[in-house]
């Protein structure tokens, strides 16, 4: 796909993964629609950055290395509560008005479980993880659907986490609730299932990440100031790659599947540094007594 012109709607865009993602697209010439809703003290740092690039667009003739990287591009920032029906409803009017489709949908949204951090589920919290891991998604989805089938050729990212697969148990278990390991397992069916309805003109793909900073590790409340140093580096210890995931990780998958991808729907691309697959190595092959 070539990016110049195109539209995305980033959810979740006011810091960490969708904020990185925004900046990343902004730079390829895509139009944004970016919202927002928690998180009111990184709200200025937000319009700062998106404003800087709006600028580097606008000079004309690059003249550095910064700006031959940034296209000309416009957005819109909305201030949405996205666990609003009626408000997720608007926003697609208010999309439809000023830019007449979505070419791109990062479904970058999700309350991130933390046992160490929140303690015991009560109900509310149970109820809260559900609505904005699993029940905004799909119907943000399902609202923005028909400005996706405008679109010659559109994608959905839906983000989850290999807690869907390990649950509350091993090193990531003061990390991962079960009410959200349960909520990003539904993600899966979701991605799957919208796969079939966006075909053949819309590709619907999941990014499962594992530890990232800003979402479970550095950047985070419960990685910075609650986990002990032992668990953190159980955590490390148990991905391959011997590291927690950057922005960087998730920007370059993301441009893949949207560029470089266009065979590829209804998949799940596992990003965890191979924290799924760690702990046991692989021994040297024994001599054999033939």
């Amino acid at each position: 796909m070539e990016l110049k012109g195109k539209t995305a709607l980033v959810l979740g865009a006011v810091k960490g993964v969708g904020k990185a993602i925004g900046i990343a697209l902004a730079k390829q010439g895509v139009n944004l629609a970016l919202t927002r809703y928690d998180w009111t003290d990184s709200f200025k740092s937000m319009e700062e950055d998106f404003a800087k690039l709006e600028s580097i667009s606008k000079l004309g003739e690059p003249t550095d290395s910064q700006c031959k990287r940034i296209s000309q591009f416009e957005y819109k920032i909305y201030d949405v509560n996205l666990l609003e029906i009626d408000q997720i409803k608007q926003l697609k009017i208010e999309i439809e008005e000023r830019f007449g489709k979505i070419d791109i949908l990062i479904n970058n949204i999700e309350r991130g479980g933390w046992p160490a951090v929140h303690g015991e589920y009560i109900e509310e919290q149970w109820d809260l993880e559900m609505a904005t891991t699993l029940k905004a998604k799909r119907w943000v989805f399902n609202e923005m659907l028909p400005l996706l089938k405008k679109s010659d050729d559109a994608v959905v990212i839906n983000f989850s986490s290999i807690a869907a697969v390990v649950g509350r148990s091993g090193a990531v278990a003061p990390i991962f609730n079960d009410g959200y390991s349960a909520a990003v397992r539904g993600v899966s069916l979701l991605t799957e299932t919208w796969a079939k309805i966006g075909a053949p003109s819309i590709r619907v793909n999941e990014i499962m990440l594992g530890i990232f900073e800003t979402r479970h590790a550095q950047g985070t409340r419960g990685w910075e100031t609650v986990l002990t140093e032992s668990e953190k580096k159980a955590i490390i210890d148990h991905t391959l790659i011997g590291r927690t995931g950057n922005l960087d990780d998730i920007v370059k998958a993301v441009l893949f599947i949207i560029k470089d991808a266009p065979y590829m729907t209804g998949s799940i691309l596992r990003l965890d540094g191979g924290y799924l697959l760690g702990g046991q190595r692989v021994p040297s092959m024994p001599i054999g007594i033939l």
